[in-house]
């Protein structure tokens, strides 16, 4: 990806989501390829609209008409309004009603982004319902469709930090009410491809970042108030977020049946402490560190994903001084923290 052109800092939103949502060749040939509808389910969340927008974006430089069609709730009009007007039709639907989810319209690919997160300490039956009962309403209702789901890198444990990272072959050994529904999100997907022979990749996602959220500007904007770095959770992967939307519609060509996990995330192994310093070198403020590296962290290896599709494009060093650039001038937040500190599973 060229970068040269935006210069030392992204200043807008609307010039961030363009960039999020500008297709590589490879996802435009994607579109020239596949056939029918696209159904991105949960997608109107803080992920889904920069999808949707790519997806919409490399359809029409595909120069075919596929339909992309956005379910969710849609508890905002304003993002059902976005998707709209960035070219796809959306579906406001209560995805916990299994008869509403049996009258979309079909779609043979499909994107399934729904699952809750924050709030799960406070809510774990709400939290279950969604990530546990509701994958097997979309997965039955899209039973002949090749699906790419969203899911986590939280079902690992913490590994050592030298390990390189877990694979798709560890054990499943999550922490926590939230990573075990999640664990159980797969569990029922996995059964509605075998039950249906469905293509299926789970794609265990292990952390998307841009200006407005994400590990970094966690992290930037503790500097930016003055407050301690917590570097006991010392170490984490990253990927850009428009790397995360290319991967994930490039992946509906690399379903399988029956349905396989792939880790998702940056070759890097990230530094808390280092990323802080570099924050408090852009902004000009003193930075100060509270705790001590763990010997563990929440790691996942994605070179399962980078012999499949190529390595992410955005350098992270870029998305590091963006974001800290960003933080310093006010940017917009999307104001939904990762919690990456969390070593018990507790978000």
């Amino acid at each position: 990806m060229t970068t040269e052109d935006l210069g030392e800092s992204i200043q807008t939103t609307e010039q961030l989501d363009e960039l999020l949502s500008r297709p590589s060749e490879a996802v435009v040939d994607l579109f020239k390829r596949i056939e029918g509808p696209l159904a991105i389910v949960g997608g109107g969340g803080k992920i889904g609209p920069s999808l949707v927008s790519m997806a919409c974006r490399a359809r029409d430089a595909a120069g075919t008409d596929q339909e992309i069609v956005v379910v969710d709730i849609f508890p905002d009009p304003a993002v059902s309004e976005r998707i709209a007007q960035l070219g796809a039709k959306a579906i406001k639907c209560d995805l916990l009603d299994p008869d509403a989810v049996g009258a979309l319209p079909m779609a043979p690919n499909v994107i399934y982004m729904a699952g809750m997160k924050f709030g799960t300490t406070g809510n774990p039956a709400l939290t279950w319902a969604v990530n546990g009962m509701l994958p097997a309403y979309v997965a039955r209702h899209y039973r002949d469709a090749n699906i790419v789901a969203f899911s986590t890198g939280c079902v690992y444990n913490l590994v050592p930090v030298n390990s390189g990272g877990s694979v798709e072959s560890d054990p499943i050994e999550p922490m926590g009410e939230y990573s075990n529904s999640c664990v159980a999100r797969e569990r029922v997907l996995e059964y509605c491809s075998q039950r249906y022979d469905t293509p299926m990749l789970l794609v265990r996602l292990n952390y998307a970042v841009e200006m407005r959220y994400g590990v970094i500007w966690d992290i930037a904007q503790a500097v930016h108030d003055g407050e301690p770095v917590d570097v006991t959770m010392g170490y984490f992967n990253a990927i850009w977020q428009g790397d995360v939307n290319a991967a994930v519609l490039r992946m509906l060509e690399h379903t399988t049946q029956p349905a396989t996990p792939i880790n998702l995330t940056g070759p890097e192994l990230l530094s808390v402490r280092e990323i802080a310093t570099r924050c408090g070198e852009i902004m000009s403020k003193p930075v100060t560190f509270t705790g001590k590296e763990a010997d563990t962290a929440l790691l996942s290896n994605s070179t399962k994903a980078h012999e499949m599709l190529g390595l992410p494009q955005m350098p992270t060093k870029q998305v590091i001084d963006w974001t800290a650039r960003w933080v310093a001038a006010g940017g917009q937040s999307l104001g939904k923290p990762t919690h990456f500190q969390t070593r018990d599973g507790k978000y």
